[in-house]
């Protein structure tokens, strides 16, 4: 690609406003994604964090496998060998992905003595090196998701040096979780909460680079929240508001891109996915497997608790269908319209 159509595709992709849905390990699988898509047509949804390790030398359909109903959909890895992420990130373009995302965010042991994550802040030129050969290895578009700092770090000249090197490099839009990671002192749940946030940093960064998009991550709670970032940065990406309260997801398109909502209850958007489900249980995947991401799907609704006690009671037992799921379904009282004026964080249902 040459540069200039280089820059008219990544101007297309991250048009703003953006919206996204978090990385998040253990959470954000295949099945995760579906459910997700089906309560917003707009949202950029990405996968958890895989190692270039796992891409190179696993079970790739196991690992990258995902359906077609999901795009737009990023794949997120985690290395930091220039040529393993090149060849990660063509695998995943062959995949079909349509971003390839590097983790130089995530706080964990493991992720540090691996050489990956958000310890690579502090080697700029390494993911340079990394992003320069993704960038000549693939066509999509190549991000990277970072912290404004890890430990001891000045979050001015360390960020923008990481920033300015990475730019260079001809990384395409950057996600920004606005705390410092704490590497010595903090477990990887306390660096979710303790470190203190600092969304000025990011809006400073935007200000910074206003040919680059910046999306903006960390302790969004609602889209309430998100449009005033909105007025600051070019997206929002939400983690644990969105995995936790799923119902906050159908607000997304009538809120922010002007658009009908892509089902007007929740249970409409699981009545929708009930053909991919039974799609799965043929295929052998366990019920529980895919139900585990419906537990926060009718937070603050008459029938909740039974509905989130009967799939857990339920959805675990072997040859578990769909009868299951249409038995927790019937326990809720979900009003049958979505008023998409509703601006009450806490209840998104009239």
């Amino acid at each position: 690609m040459t540069q200039q159509t280089d820059k008219k595709e990544r101007t297309r992709y991250f048009k703003p406003p953006i919206f996204a849905v978090a990385p998040m390990m253990d959470w954000t699988d295949r099945h995760c994604r579906v459910f997700h898509r089906l309560l917003t047509r707009n949202a950029l949804l990405y996968t958890e964090m895989l190692t270039t390790g796992a891409i190179i030398h696993g079970a790739r359909e196991r690992l990258l496998g995902f359906s077609d109903v999901e795009h737009p959909v990023a794949l997120q890895l985690g290395g930091s060998r220039a040529e393993d992420l090149a060849v990660s990130a063509r695998i995943g373009e062959d995949f079909g992905y349509d971003e390839i995302n590097l983790n130089v965010g995530c706080p964990s042991d493991r992720v540090k003595d691996g050489r990956f994550g958000a310890c690579l802040m502090a080697e700029p030129d390494l993911i340079a090196e990394g992003v320069h050969a993704m960038k000549r290895a693939v066509s999509v578009p190549v991000t990277v998701k970072c912290r404004i700092g890890i430990d001891d770090q000045d979050i001015e000249a360390s960020l923008d040096t990481f920033v300015r090197k990475i730019t260079a490099a001809g990384v395409d839009a950057l996600i920004v979780h606005a705390r410092k990671a704490w590497l010595e002192g903090l477990s990887p749940k306390e660096n979710r909460d303790i470190p203190p946030l600092d969304y000025d940093r990011v809006y400073r960064l935007k200000a910074s680079q206003r040919d680059m998009p910046v999306i903006i991550n960390g302790g969004i709670g609602g889209l309430s929240e998100a449009k005033q970032h909105l007025a600051h940065v070019d997206g929002v990406m939400l983690g644990r508001a969105a995995y936790q309260e799923p119902w906050r997801l159908l607000k997304v398109d009538p809120e922010l891109f002007g658009e009908a909502a892509a089902h007007t209850t929740m249970k409409r958007a699981l009545e929708a996915m009930m053909p991919y489900i039974e799609d799965q249980l043929a295929g052998g995947v366990r019920l529980h497997s895919i139900t585990r991401h419906f537990v926060g799907a009718f937070h603050g609704v008459p029938g909740a608790r039974a509905f989130r006690r009967h799939l857990a009671e339920n959805g675990v037992k072997d040859g578990a269908g769909l009868d299951v799921l249409r038995e927790a379904i019937a326990l809720v009282d979900e009003p049958c319209t979505y008023s998409a004026s509703i601006t009450d964080e806490k209840s998104e249902y009239a």
